[in-house]
């Protein structure tokens, strides 16, 4: 079998299996968020917290339970980094720099899990377990949390309630990321990735000498990791790694639980607006522009010019041999149009055009399936001003799913979409001018910009991937990129909950024979266009600079 086939068929079997998932997890979810009833164990946890989860929030009380909380994880994964030392478990290894743990708490609580450090060489089995994965469970059900309220946004009228914060986290852990999360991780297990507490060992190499490696909670990290779009990798390899992904059936199962959240949402939003349909045209889109990617991604890949990349049958350069470019692809796609940070291969190592290609999937705001929960508010947003511009070619009021778009909801709708941009291009020319940033470069040229913009790409869209070949553990890098995350996490939140409440205090506007049909093909046509219009006109310039330049030279 060639590699060209084998991509294509490990393609084909991961769309049967998101399609077969896909109804039965929509429907699920949604009577997830939809049910007045909570389990003994939630209970438990609300008396804990001092929560009451049947008092309905505003949108500004909703918030501040998001910023409240988050502040507290960021607080909570400080100290514990900075108190390794004189924990137990800690592996021998020191407490971390305060620059450094500044940037992993706020990496892990912002869903982004950028890492500026060595894995298996920095944190030892609290901080992985009680610290890292913890909050790969919180900021997954956070990001869902706040997609749910935009969509009871669309699905409520005249009130400004968008449900209970301290509800929707506590159920979206405890019924939906917990029992899938152990589900995959004993899949895991049985594939070979380890799963233990174990010291540091000394192993022999294949061609002599030793090596020191350390055991560690792999298997259930690596499937929250995955399943929650976060993307931190207990070893430096990541994805790359036997331990945490040892075969190509793992790798396409790791894939499998990147995309099953996000595309599968989509049905709970629409049948929580009433209309099925509507999801599945939010679902086409995301699917689309998925496709479209992979297929370009395999193209560059497989076909790139050069005579050693034709003499090897693709660009095999920086690959893991095990999955092959094909599988590569299709992992580096579903990574960079998510806000997951996982890799299998070296994104640094892609043509110059490839490497463009995961760039463009963050830009686009990772929407096309996005990150859990994240992905569906973004591609909402966009949803709105699509249905904005049809209105000023055919001069009337867009609406979507009967709600009125005013000059208040479309302002809030275009601070969301220039917020991670104006992060990414500020910090990169910074990051340009500046003298001591521009010395972490380990290349020049159009490919040293383009690792500068890929990491600012990266953390002010919450991904947490990087190109190979930038030194980011430096004060610079890991303040300002901890900022970027920061901010391109929680300033759209902001937006977002505020657009909600404004939905949800309209009348709804029936629908006319002039109304707009947001549920059929030639909407998502236009969504499509709208989406790749929008960040070709934000970011060519930057591209053409970085990826373009070196892909095309």
């Amino acid at each position: 079998m060639g590699p060209v086939l084998a991509g294509v068929l490990q393609l084909l079997a991961l769309t049967a299996a998101l399609a077969l998932v896909y109804k039965p997890l929509g429907t699920y979810m949604a009577k997830v968020y939809s049910s007045d009833k909570h389990l003994r164990v939630e209970k438990w946890i609300y008396k804990g917290i001092g929560a009451d989860p049947d008092t309905e929030m505003r949108w500004p009380a909703y918030l501040r339970g998001v910023l409240a909380f988050s502040v507290a994880g960021v607080l909570f994964l400080y100290a514990l980094q900075r108190l390794q030392g004189a924990l137990p478990g800690s592996l021998g290894f020191a407490s971390i720099d305060p620059d450094q743990a500044f940037n992993t708490a706020v990496s892990f609580v912002t869903n982004t899990n950028w890492q500026s450090y060595y894995g298996e060489q920095a944190m030892g089995h609290v901080v992985q377990t009680a610290g890292l994965a913890v909050q790969n469970f919180v900021s997954a059900a956070v990001g869902i949390a706040v997609a749910v309220a935009l969509v009871r946004g669309f699905a409520r009228s005249r009130t400004g309630e968008l449900g209970n914060f301290w509800a929707d986290l506590v159920r979206g852990v405890v019924r939906i990321l917990v029992p899938l999360a152990a589900v995959a991780a004993v899949v895991l297990v049985a594939c070979g990735a380890i799963q233990n507490f174990s010291g540091i060992h000394e192993v022999g190499q294949f061609m002599g000498g030793t090596q020191e490696w350390n055991g560690g909670a792999v298997a259930s990290q690596e499937a929250i990791k995955e399943l929650g779009t976060n993307g931190g990798g207990y070893f430096n390899a990541n994805s790359s790694h036997p331990f945490e992904n040892p075969t190509p059936f793992s790798n396409l199962f790791e894939i499998f639980l990147i995309l099953l959240i996000p595309f599968s949402i989509s049905r709970t939003f629409g049948l929580m607006v009433g209309s099925v349909k509507q999801g599945y045209a939010i679902l086409a889109t995301m699917a689309t522009i998925w496709l479209g990617f992979v297929a370009l991604m395999m193209w560059t890949e497989f076909s790139h010019h050069g005579p050693a990349f034709q003499a090897a049958g693709g660009a095999y350069e920086g690959k893991e041999v095990r999955f092959g470019v094909g599988a590569s692809s299709i992992f580096a796609v579903s990574t960079t149009l998510t806000s997951t940070g996982a890799v299998d291969s070296f994104h640094s190592s892609f043509t110059g055009l490839g490497g463009g290609i995961t760039m463009l999937g963050m830009m686009l705001g990772e929407i096309a399936p996005g990150g859990v929960g994240s992905g569906l508010y973004g591609m909402l947003i966009m949803a709105i001003i699509a249905v904005f511009i049809a209105g000023l070619m055919v001069g009337r009021t867009p609406e979507y799913l009967g709600k009125k778009i005013g000059s208040r909801e479309i302002k809030l709708a275009a601070c969301y979409i220039l917020i991670t941009p104006a992060l990414v291009l500020v910090f990169t020319a910074f990051a340009m001018a500046l003298p001591t940033p521009a010395n972490s470069m380990t290349n020049s040229g159009a490919h040293g910009f383009s690792e500068i913009l890929y990491a600012y790409t990266s953390g002010a869209n919450n991904n947490g991937s990087a190109f190979a070949g930038l030194n980011a553990d430096t004060q610079w890098f890991n303040t300002t990129i901890g900022l970027a995350m920061l901010l391109g996490r929680f300033l759209p939140m902001v937006f977002v909950l505020a657009l909600a409440g404004s939905l949800a205090g309209q009348k709804p506007v029936p629908a006319t024979a002039g109304t707009l049909r947001t549920d059929k093909p030639l909407y998502t046509g236009l969504l499509v266009g709208t989406i790749i219009i929008i960040t070709g006109l934000t970011y060519f310039p930057a591209l053409a600079l970085g990826p373009l330049a070196e892909g095309l030279a």
